[in-house]
Order: structure tokens, then sequence, then C-alpha cells
């Protein structure tokens, strides 16, 4: 046996986003089931193709997924609330998709982020009910790639402790009873694929990457004990990414065959584990050295390097060199790209070019780096030429950095007093009611800005479009009675695009799409050098918009972290660096909108939480920089000037003492899929500041029902003083239509009115 090449995961969406196209074409009741699945296998068999003329020599099946994978191993388990009603046999799409989307009579499951990255899952929900595997879809897949392609895959499963630790409906105690429904269930579908002769399976375990306790390891090497009695032929290996295993010893030493650890995100602390432990020498190494998360071309020379010092503790017979994560997470192909900047380019990877970069790195191990000394020079240059870009090198941003402990980052007037004078400038009702800033994206609106982008219309008239559209939504607002307006973002493409198109060291791609949950693909702009403001970017927009109307407008901004985060960013400055140079950048776009008139500005910060690292030893010192990141954008505006924020789904109630740090005077909170669970953060933290909990779910194509949106807002009054609580949507709502759009307003703004006329007759008697 020698040095094999591997992969974790492949991108799923195609190259010019086909299987997106083929899901919405579904959903809209333009094609049928059949056309939806076959359009699927052939995205499905064209990567393990391509994969497979790369030089990769096993490649994982069972990593496709119509939604998501997380969703998929519940729907395999029959893990499926009974509010869908289903009874039992096969799990028809419309139960999928319902669970994935909602629909006219039931909401969806709840969705929150995957680890520390942009894409988002679905929650499975654990009700007590009897499991049972529905299908096999690892098995279906491996056999479809090999009756199809001739490829013998190493069909990919969510191993059962993360896929335990991802779900809800559970406590602690009944963690015994959850498991022995599980664990049955996994060793039907193991013991199946090695009757089918399959060699390798890959249990993904990310979880082992977080902060579990050494009881909860305990737990992980009883689950593997018990699997590997019941698989005896078949070899499992246990995949772990996006840092350190927390348990090196524990780890390397669970009765599986193999181990995959991340040699990019978790580099220092596995190799220190692997250097002072070791690693056994009958199992196979899986050592992640190419970057899966970010785009940057790998460094040969210094990758083969760090393969040398791998091998002085692993034999080369048990080596399998592989991406340090799935690459679902990158764009497909680099090849797209017709408008880079050549320098720019030659220094990119994405997920094509990745697997190249594994196959020469196994041809180098396997043959001698003579071998590739062409490929080791060209990786070498790019990575110098990108480095001595002036774009990466300027002294006046650096220089405001080195100094950034002299900048402000805390408004001058306690939130109490600011609060006072805000309400005698705005004079808003209780429960003010306003939306998060975008509106429903229209074909039209796409299109248009199409053809301004080709130049078949001029500036001045896809100007003058965006200011018809956004005065008709003013006008919307007006007639559904919103306290506080915004202007619909009708000029943006994306929440982080729009501004790093406006600011010094971002580039952009034409087709380098990655997903962010469901069919919800972004094309993450790329900072490649530092980050400088040139000139106002939303004072226009913003400025018309207030002029058509008394009410308050507020200004859209996204926050410094979330510029981060939903970013490729570049790789040769901390990112705490990075973040602060976006932020002084953003702080004098918030000086111009308040100089312009605009005295309520929102900072969306929806990606605060998602960079949050796995290991929790590590939180303070990112939410300190990442908090005073937010201050030092918004630190220099007046008491009256009133600063919004908005997070989406994710776990707050750790770290709920951090948002209220960000001293921003309003939030709002992802919270309508959870059921106001955030809710009960509040029963022991005492939030001072004004909060709207969102109380209907954007991403699911129904009108929600006062009746559902007045409990949520009883629900968040039952511990939240009434005059904090702001009223409004989950997210932005740019991706729903019109009609759907207008129709969940007025019912938000009906429910709002019932609770109100409630208080109102409370305060009476």
């Amino acid at each position: 046996m020698t040095v094999i090449s591997s992969t974790i995961g492949y991108p799923y969406i195609g190259e010019n986003r086909e299987w997106k196209r083929a899901l919405e074409s579904f959903w809209a009741g333009k094609t049928s089931e059949e056309q939806l699945l076959q359009v699927t296998k052939d995205i499905r068999l064209s990567r393990l193709q391509k994969q497979k003329e790369s030089g990769i020599d096993l490649i994982p099946v069972g990593d496709f997924t119509l939604y998501d994978r997380v969703l998929d191993t519940a729907v395999m388990f029959g893990m499926i609330p009974e509010r869908y009603g289903w009874n039992g046999g096969q799990v028809p799409l419309s139960t999928y998709f319902s669970m994935a989307r909602g629909n006219a009579s039931t909401v969806a499951c709840e969705m929150t982020k995957w680890f520390d990255t942009n894409y988002h899952y679905i929650v499975p929900e654990y009700e007590g009910r009897k499991l049972a595997v529905t299908e096999n879809k690892p098995l279906i897949e491996y056999r479809e790639a090999k009756q199809e392609l001739g490829i013998e895959g190493k069909p990919v499963l969510i191993g059962p402790y993360t896929f335990l630790k991802l779900s809800k409906g559970y406590e602690t105690k009944d963690i015994p009873a959850f498991l022995l429904q599980l664990l049955p269930l996994y060793e039907k579908v193991l013991v199946e694929l090695q009757a089918e002769g399959v060699e390798w399976i890959q249990l993904d375990e990310p979880i082992l990457s977080t902060s579990i306790s050494q009881d909860e390891m305990k737990t992980v090497h009883e689950i593997y004990s018990q699997l590997q009695k019941a698989v005896t032929q078949s070899k499992l290996f246990i995949q772990t990414y996006f840092d350190s295993v927390e348990w090196y010893e524990e780890t390397i030493a669970l009765p599986v065959d193999g181990i995959g650890l991340d040699f990019v995100h978790g580099l220092k602390n596995n190799q220190k584990s692997l250097e002072a432990h070791g690693f056994p020498a009958d199992k196979v190494f899986g050592a992640g050295v190419i970057d899966g998360r970010n785009i940057w071309r790998a460094n040969l020379q210094n990758k083969l390097a760090l393969l040398d010092t791998l091998q002085q503790h692993v034999s080369v017979e048990n080596l399998w060199i592989q991406p340090s994560c799935s690459l679902q997470h990158v764009p497909v192909t680099i090849a797209s790209e017709q408008k880079l900047d050549s320098t720019i380019k030659t220094a990119l990877a994405f997920a094509d070019e990745k697997i190249v970069e594994v196959a020469t790195l196994v041809k180098a191990v396997r043959e001698g780096a003579d071998a590739i000394v062409h490929e080791l020079r060209e990786s070498v240059d790019a990575c110098e030429q990108l480095a001595q870009l002036p774009a990466r090198n300027r002294q006046d941003v650096l220089q405001a950095v080195n100094n950034i402990g002299n900048v402000p980052s805390k408004r001058p007037t306690p939130f109490a007093e600011r609060r006072v004078k805000q309400e005698e400038a705005f004079n808003l009702p209780l429960l003010p009611t306003t939306t998060i800033g975008s509106f429903p994206q229209t074909p039209e609106v796409r299109a248009t800005r199409t053809k301004w982008r080709k130049g078949e219309i001029t500036e001045q008239q896809y100007g003058d479009f965006v200011f018809d559209e956004i005065k008709q939504w003013v006008d919307i607002q007006e007639k559904i009675g919103l306290d506080v307006f915004v202007h619909g973002e009708f000029e943006r493409t994306d929440m982080v695009e729009y501004f790093g198109e406006k600011l010094d060291g971002y580039v952009f791609t034409e087709k380098a799409w990655v997903v962010s949950y469901g069919s919800r693909c972004v094309k993450p702009p790329i900072i490649y050098g530092d980050i400088a403001f040139v000139e106002p970017m939303t004072v226009k927009e913003s400025v018309y918009a207030q002029s058509l109307t008394d009410k308050p407008m507020k200004g859209m901004l996204t926050g410094p972290v979330t510029m981060l985060n939903w970013s490729f960013v570049r790789d040769d400055l901390s990112l705490k660096d990075v973040t602060y140079q976006i932020a002084l950048a953003l702080r004098k776009e918030i000086e111009a909108l308040e100089a312009a008139g605009i005295h309520m500005i929102q900072v969306d910060e929806p990606a605060l939480r998602e960079g949050l690292p796995l290991k929790k030893d590590e939180w303070n010192e990112y939410l300190d920089w990442a908090v005073n990141a937010f201050r030092i954008s918004t630190a220099t505006v007046q008491d009256t000037t009133q600063i919004h924020t908005h997070m989406c789904y994710c776990d707050f109630n750790h770290f709920i003492d951090s948002i209220s740090a960000l001293d921003a005077d309003v939030i709002s909170i992802e919270t309508s899929r959870s059921h106001g669970e955030l809710v009960h953060a509040f029963n022991t933290f005492h939030y001072d500041k004004g909060i709207g909990l969102g109380v209907y779910d954007i991403h699911s194509p129904r009108v929600p029902s006062i009746e559902e949106m007045v409990e949520i807002i009883e629900k968040g009054l039952e511990v939240l003083d009434v005059k904090q609580f702001w009223i409004n949507p989950d997210c932005g709502l740019k991706t729903r239509k019109k009609e759907e759009t207008v129709a969940s307003l007025e019912n938000m703004l009906t429910a709002t009115k019932k609770v109100r006329e409630q208080l109102t007759a409370v305060s009476s008697n």
C-alpha cells in the first residue's frame, strides 16, 4: 500500500448552479419530481467523474444533497416531527421539503449555522418517537457511482455523536434513550454497506473539534466500540475538521481503522499532539493539508515540508492526503472566471484546483519532489507575486490599525440617557414595527441590474429605476402602517458584495458561488488587499427614501465582522486586523449618513456568532475584538442617532452579554423557527436595550397567521419590558415575493395592534 489521495466532500451546486435552478424550478411547479431527480443525478455523476479524472483515489459518495445533509440523515432515520403528518414508509419529497422550508400550514424545522461556517443546516428534532431506517442513502449513491462510472466510492455519513449533538428536543438525561434508538440505525446502514462490499466508510465527526468533555469522549468511544462489533469487514474512518481535536489521545484510540485530522485550521495543536503522542501504526492517517474553506492557492513547497514532518510520525503506507474539510465551502472552478486580474487569479484555487493540488502532493510523495518541479515553482511564484501587490502594502491603512488603541470605541453617553433622548426625538408607539432591511428583489429588479452591468442601460436609467422601486415600497410601508421604514436595498445584489465593490481591497468573481442555505447561493467577495473607504456608499438612496416620508428611515449597512466572515479573507494578516480595517472604513460611512440627516442606522452583524471559535477557551479573545470592531464603527454618532443591528439564526444564549456589550440601541434577532426559545436567555440575563425577536420566518414560502405572531410577541413580553420590545420579521425580505411580503407584514401589523390593545386594556384596569 502507498500514499493515496482522498477528498472529504465536493460542491454539489454544479459549475453554473444547475442544482439551484433545478430545485427552484421544481418548487415553482415548473418541472416534475422526475425531472428534478434526473437533473440532480446528472450533477451528482459529473462531480464524481471530475474527481476521478483529476486523479483522486478515494472519492466520497453520499455527500450530495437535495437541501442539507443533516436533514438527509434525519429523514433517513425517520426522525420527522409529528406535525408533518408522516406515518412511516418512504419519505416523500413534499415532506422532506416541508421540513426544510415549511408549507402553507406547518412551520419549517429550525435552521442554524454549521459550526463556524456560513452554511446553515436544518436542526433535527427528536420527539422520542420510534425511529427506523427509511432508506440507505449512502448505499444508493455507492451503487450508482459503481454502476454508472465504475467508481469504488467511499460512502460518507454524518457521525452519530455529531448528529446527536446537532439535534434538539432532548435533555442530557435522555441521551441514553436517544442513542439506544440511533445506534441500531447506524449499524443497519453500515452493515448493508458492508454486505455490498464497501471497503471504506467515512463518518464525519466535526464535533470532536469542539470543546466536548472527557465524559462525552467516553461516550464517543462506546458508540464506536458498538459500531465496530457490527462492522467486521468494511473499514471505518472518522473524519474531523474545522479545528484540532479536543481529546487527541482518546480520538486516535477510538476503535476504528482511520482518523482524518485538519492540518490547516487545526494545524498548530494537531501537529503538536502528533509529535507528542504519535499515531497508531495500525490506523490510516488522513492529513487534511489543503485548505477546504478558503480560496487561496497552496504553496506546495510549504505543504511538502509539512508532509515531511508528518511522515516522521506516520508511515507513508498509512497516509491519505486530502483537503482539510469538505470542499462544499469553496466555489467549483476558477476556470469560469474571465475578468480577474491575472496576479490574483493565479493565486486562487477553488474545488477543482484543490483536488489537483491534492493529487500533485500525492505524486510528489510517491515519486519525489522532482516529479512536480514545474508545479512547485508555479505555486511559489503565485504566492510571492500576490504578497508584493501594492494593494497589500498600504502604509496608511496598516498604520491606522496599529494605532487602533487610540481610536474611540465607546459612545460617550450611557444607553439609559441616550434612550430618553431618542424617545423624545422619534416619538414611537409601544412595540414599534419595522423590517430588517431588504424588500423583494423581483425578476425585474435583477434583470434591470444585469442590463446596467452589461452597459445596456445608462447609469441614470438604472438610478431612476432604483428610485422608482424605493418610492413604491415607501408607499407600501405607509399603507401598511409601519413605524420605522427602510429603503429596500434594491441597488444591492448582496449585503457584503455591495459594500465590497465600493471599498478598496476587495475583488469580485463572476461565478464563484457557494451554498449558504437551501438553494440560496452566495458569491463571497475576496479580501485580497488592505481595506479603505473611498466615498459614501449608501447616502444617496437613504436620503432620497427619507425625503418621501415623515417616518424615520433606517440607513442600512453591513457590520465589520459580517463583512469579514462572509468574505474569503486574505491569509497573511490576522482576522482581527482585517476586521479593524473594515471597521475604520465603515465608521466614515456611518458619519456620512448622520451628516446627511439619517438618524437611525442599522449596522447588521448576522455573522458575529459564526466566527466564534470552536474552542470555548478562545471565545473571549474573539468576542473582545469582534465587539470592539462594531463599537469602533458606531462610537462617534450623536446621542440622538439610534444604532440598530441584526443577527441571524444561532444559539445566542451563551454570549448574550457580548451582544449587550455591542452597545447598539436596538438589536433584532431571528427566533421564529426556534419557537421563541431564545427568550429563556432573558430569564437569567437582564438585557436593558431595545430588542426585536423576529415574529415570523421569512425563509418559508408561507404567510404566517396573526395568531402565531401574537403568541410569539406575548412569549417575548413574558421576559422583556414592553418599552424595549420591537416587532419585525426574522430577516430581510429580499427572497420573498411581493404579495406574500405585503400579506405577512399586514398580519404582523394586525398582531401588533392586538397586543397593543391588550396592553392598553390591562393598564386601564
